[in-house]
């Protein structure tokens, strides 16, 4: 994860200072690339702890299309939403804030984030409670699994969040836009194009969660992994992680953990199938060491 140190290095040294949505402060570059051969172990940060459970549950909230941050605290925790009033996710701050300030239903059981990433995967453009007025609908996930199996060598294989339609009326608009697959060898790469990143919070997190998805699909369309390639925009640093990047960057590195799949784990396909709660048990990483969590404040 060196190439993830030395983004972090880049950004201290030539960003710009930027005052940003949040109200925080940045230091942003504009344009970076990382690549990181997924045959040499999983890119986990190892010089603080990466927070793989809530990784592993995203992905798998987003795999199936849901947008109420309250399954994602089920998928979260492996407990009903009942059980969960007081249990927060990585999207309960941007639910409560701008899902209110949108109109969407937000209660202890259900917290509406509008057509959000897991909305635009498995449906995009599809008519909705929230978000009426778009005759189509596109199940992403299933076409690009199909597409990699029937036609490996196409240059379309692509995974769009960016709905111009609907931007507005998501709580949070995609940071991490789309994602470009290739087959070559027997072997799946992607190449990830993010807008707006937060480095030190969000990148490792964004890291580990698409190296993740390339593993899922290589799995169910029977393909060895390659790449991942971590395209950026708007690359930042907040001024108030400033203090824990430069205690992140003094830390030595470990040696990348192995990703292990149980074999018994199986990709949704179809619309409305949910993933149990053991699911997320499914994906481990193996002689994962890694420093100490280094806390910091998500700005929302």
């Amino acid at each position: 994860m060196k190439n993830y140190h030395r983004l972090l290095m880049n950004i201290l040294e030539t960003g710009q200072d930027v005052e940003d949505r949040t109200g925080t402060g940045t230091k942003s570059i504009f344009g970076a690339q990382m690549r990181f051969n997924l045959q040499d172990g999983f890119p986990a940060v190892t010089t603080k702890k990466l927070a793989w459970k809530s990784v592993v549950a995203e992905l798998l909230w987003f795999l199936e299309g849901s947008t109420d941050e309250r399954r994602l605290a089920e998928l979260t925790y492996g407990k009903d939403r009942s059980a969960l009033v007081d249990k927060g996710t990585i999207w309960t701050a941007n639910a409560d804030k701008q899902g209110v300030a949108l109109g969407y239903e937000n209660t202890p059981t259900k917290k509406e984030l509008g057509p959000v990433y897991g909305h635009q995967w498995r449906s995009f453009g599809k008519i909705g409670e929230y978000f009426p007025g778009i005759p189509e609908s596109v199940d992403q996930i299933k076409w690009l699994v199909n597409e990699i199996k029937t036609n490996p060598n196409s240059r379309r294989l692509i995974l769009s969040a960016w709905n111009p339609n609907q931007i507005d009326k998501m709580a949070l608009p995609p940071c991490h836009t789309m994602a470009q697959f290739k087959v070559y060898n027997g072997m799946l790469s992607c190449q990830m194009y993010q807008r707006s990143a937060d480095a030190f919070l969000g990148v490792p997190f964004n890291i580990a969660s698409y190296a993740l998805l390339t593993h899922i699909i290589a799995n169910e369309c029977g393909l060895m992994v390659g790449d991942f390639v971590h395209t950026f925009g708007d690359a930042h640093i907040y001024n108030d992680h400033i203090d824990q990047v430069y205690q992140l960057l003094e830390r030595s590195h470990y040696s990348l953990p192995t990703l292990e799949i149980n074999p018994d784990f199986k990709l949704l396909l179809e619309k409305g199938e949910q993933y149990k709660f053991d699911d997320i048990v499914s994906f481990q990483l193996t002689n994962y060491l890694h420093h100490d969590t280094i806390k910091a404040k998500m700005a929302v």
